[in-house]
């Protein structure tokens, strides 16, 4: 279910599955349950995952799968997926039921048509949503509200009731509990708000370049709003971005039903203009903009483009980021302005974008178990009979007063050969004496194995470097 507040809630699920269980004398041997997740794809789904994989190694201790209903299956864009899934399933002698619906699925014709027909309109439903939920969006923007992402230097989000009341501050990471709630942008602390306004001083009335500002405020010690280092790339997205004059802007970037990530090019830009309190005046703002577009109108397409085709040459791939970072070459907002969209400057010099989004999904679910991997290794140094003390701060595991252990999790990611790899990272700045390495499986669901790797190996004198274990599973 993607939701909680619906009849498709895993409770519901699960009591019409017993009670069609318990009249066929079916007994329930395991349970697989994704709460919260959207059935548009299998990204996400950890337990449907796991399900499949069982089937597919035939370590499956079951012969029969219940689902609720179809559209619990997959509310796939293709309807051979979902179709292609409960193949694998029969291919394996285990039968699919959906205990919900009004056919058997007994293979006949009947039911397979009605099958089709069913996925078809679980597709469906997720396109009409989509349109409903993406007009919605739009007039909440129109609104003055702030559809997600992160604030950025010199703002932070703001908490308002339905009635515009002010309520609280939103931490990173933090979001909204009531649906009636909204957020908006206001100014952040004044040093940070000084800093951007610092910054297009800099740019529109010195002259200076953006690798040069990410260079004065890195020596004194001014960090981003991620506690990382400015660069040239960073300072452009400041000097670029229109929230800093208040404007709310949304569908720069979409990700219709998970299916492709499309920048898109102004006039599909969804803007409101003023509905935030602005930390730069339109005028200074309009001024950078001119400065970032006249340095390259000297520069016909071919030459842009050759230029773009230099750096994939030498990179290997492209993004805005790292056209931003390039000293010799003009701006991303250059090339975007200049071709409509830089996914159709990346067409015309024959690159296709196809970075793979899961790994953000991946990471986060790692983020969100380390505390139980913590917890899990703290109870067994103490049943072991350890004294053990773990600091708050770093999470250094002190056992006896004797040693100390830091705890790694190592995502398995994949070489271009589809060889498994984990690339751990090792912070020496702690100077644990020991580094519990916990390699997950090729899902990143479980733990695969472990490794310990003592304070010698740590050769570098780097505060943090990266080991690399290629190897099976």
């Amino acid at each position: 279910m993607s939701t909680d507040h619906q009849r498709y809630s895993t409770e519901n699920q699960l009591a019409t599955i017993k009670q069609f269980a318990e009249g066929r004398d079916i007994e329930i041997v395991r349970v697989y349950e994704d709460a919260g997740k959207s059935g548009l794809s299998l990204e996400g789904r950890d337990a449907f995952q796991r399900l499949l994989a069982d089937v597919e190694r035939g370590t499956a201790d079951f012969d029969t799968i219940v689902v609720y209903d179809v559209s619990r299956w997959g509310r796939f864009q293709n309807a051979d997926h979902g179709a292609h899934l409960e193949f694998l399933c029969s291919r394996a002698d285990i039968v699919v039921h959906y205990c919900a619906e009004q056919f058997e699925n007994d293979g006949s014709i009947g039911s397979n048509l009605l099958k089709t027909v069913k996925r078809v309109m679980a597709g469906e439903y997720s396109r009409e949503l989509s349109v409903k939920v993406f007009a919605g969006q739009c007039r909440l923007i129109e609104k003055g509200y702030r559809q997600g992402g992160m604030a950025g230097y010199g703002l932070r989000r703001l908490l308002v009731d339905e009635h515009g009341e002010h309520k609280a501050e939103l931490s990173v990471g933090e979001r909204k509990s009531l649906q009636t709630d909204r957020v908006i942008l206001v100014p952040g602390p004044i040093e940070e708000v000084e800093v951007v306004r610092r910054i297009y001083r800099l740019f529109v009335e010195l002259g200076v370049q953006e690798a040069g500002i990410a260079a004065q405020l890195n020596r004194e010690g001014v960090v981003t709003d991620l506690g990382r280092p400015w660069t040239r790339g960073t300072i452009h997205q400041v000097l670029t971005n229109p929230k800093y004059i208040g404007d709310n802007v949304f569908n720069r970037v979409s990700f219709k039903l998970k299916m492709r990530r499309v920048v898109n090019s102004q006039e599909h830009w969804v803007r409101a203009r003023g509905v935030f309190t602005a930390i730069v005046d339109v005028t200074t703002y309009e001024r950078a903009a001119r400065i970032v577009e006249d340095r390259s109108r000297r520069l016909s397409d071919d030459e842009l483009l050759h230029l773009l085709r230099s750096l994939l040459e030498v990179q290997g791939s492209l993004s805005g980021l790292v056209i931003d970072e390039r000293e010799d070459m003009p701006s991303s907002s250059v090339y975007k302005n200049r071709f409509g969209s830089l996914l159709r400057a990346y067409h015309l010099v024959g690159y296709s974008p196809r970075r793979d989004y899961r790994y953000i999904e991946i990471n986060r679910r790692l983020r969100a178990m380390y505390p139980d991997v913590i917890a899990m290794v703290v109870d067994g140094l103490r049943t072991a009979g350890g004294d053990v003390c773990v600091d708050q701060e770093t999470g250094l595991i002190d056992v006896n007063g004797e040693f100390t252990a830091s705890v790694v999790v190592a995502r398995c990611g994949e070489t271009q050969g589809a060889s498994p790899r984990w690339r751990i990272r090792l912070d020496a700045g702690l100077a644990p004496d020991i580094t519990v390495a916990i390699r997950m499986d090729r899902g990143n669901i479980s733990p695969l194995d472990y490794y310990l790797l003592p304070r010698l190996d740590m050769t570098k004198s780097t505060s943090n470097y990266q080991a690399t274990i290629l190897g099976g599973c």
